[in-house]
């Protein structure tokens, strides 16, 4: 009989586009006979995150009547959260015996360390543990000179803006993702060469406790071995990392990071592959988009077109086919700072009439 011992809870955090829901579906790909339960965090009003989740090989295959939780094919589950982090938890506490592992992933703009600092409550810490906090680093984009696919109207933004001083609210972010990890993981390694990989290294390290292990990955694929079990205890110890977000107590701008973004929803009827990624690359540069995920319906083809850009640089792929009921649309999720939805449609619409 399993013997109810803390279970153990490896929260997934970094940048936009760094690579966090790859490196979980790595993770259930791979799990190895191991329950594990997946928690997204989702950003945006449109649940992108999840439906690639869903769409990852083992695929979900039966949705619970809570309309929450899915049973994975493999035997984990998948827990999609917005504000529901604790009743959710308290529904795995008491399923805790039939499982082996909890994953978190954070949103792109969350903070970690007050998802960590919920585990120190009596309810949660009686029968969880936070067994690590793994961080996911956009490599190319650290070497690039900043922390995002598109950082000029990040940095226009605070230069404007007395309140940040020297520090852009994308690194006061990364700088506190990186206080709060037990793991670093150098994500999209290949993409640059020795050298560059050598200085994202240093610069990383300069932000992190001498303990803190960094390792190099290509899309996330790394031995499970090495990403659980690593029986950090995160949660016994997070209030001594120290972040740019500890003293604000009441500060009118402590959610000043998280307001500068906006994350808008498009829908649009089917389009010609080429004109819609030309019109989203133009959108991308004109308005410093820094996010685009979504999907795509392709005239006159019968499966989906799953579409991620981080800056300028998108990826596609077709990811199923449309099932015979379902409306054959172009669902877009937008994420940027001060973005005009209204405008964003128009000119994207505009563009796809030419």
């Amino acid at each position: 009989m399993k013997t109810l011992a803390k279970l153990p809870v490896t929260i997934v955090t970094g940048f936009l586009g760094s690579g966090k829901t790859t490196l979980l579906r790595h993770m259930l790909d791979n799990a190895q006979g191991r329950r594990i339960a997946v928690i997204v965090n989702e950003f945006g009003e449109l649940g992108i995150d999840g439906e690639i989740l869903k769409q990852c090989t083992i695929g979900c295959t039966e949705e619970e009547a809570n309309g929450r939780i899915f049973e994975l094919a493999n035997g984990c589950l998948c827990c999609t959260v917005q504000e529901e982090f604790f009743p959710v938890m308290r529904e795995l506490v008491a399923r805790r015996g039939d499982l082996d592992h909890i994953l978190i992933e954070t949103s792109g703009l969350a903070l970690p360390k007050p998802l960590v600092q919920a585990f120190q409550w009596p309810e949660i810490r009686s029968a969880c543990t936070v067994d690590a906090v793994i961080t996911v680093v956009d490599s190319p984009a650290v070497a690039a000179g900043t922390f995002a696919a598109f950082p000029d109207q990040v940095d226009a933004q605070r230069k404007l803006d007395p309140n940040l001083d020297h520090e852009s609210p994308l690194h006061e972010l990364f700088a506190d993702q990186l206080a709060s990890a037990d793991l670093v993981i150098l994500n999209k390694a290949d993409l640059i060469d020795a050298d560059a990989l050598a200085a994202v290294r240093a610069e990383v390290a300069e932000e992190l406790p001498a303990a803190v292990k960094v390792i190099e990955a290509s899309s996330g694929r790394l031995p499970l071995e090495v990403l659980l079990g690593l029986g950090a205890e995160s949660e016994v110890h997070i209030d001594g990392r120290k972040t740019h977000h500890d003293h604000h107590d009441g500060d009118d701008h402590d959610d000043h990071d998280h307001d500068a973004f906006d994350s808008i929803s498009i829908e649009l009827p089917q389009a010609d592959e080429s004109l819609l990624l030309d019109a989203l690359t133009q959108l991308v540069v004109k308005h410093g988009i820094l996010r685009v995920k979504g999907f795509a319906a392709i005239p006159n083809k019968p499966m989906r077109l799953l579409i991620q850009g981080v800056g300028t640089r998108f990826d596609k792929h077709f990811d199923r086919a449309w099932a015979a009921d379902e409306t054959r649309s172009t669902r877009l999720v937008l994420i940027g700072q001060e973005l005009d939805a209204a405008l964003l449609e128009s000119q994207l619409r505009a563009a796809l009439t030419v």
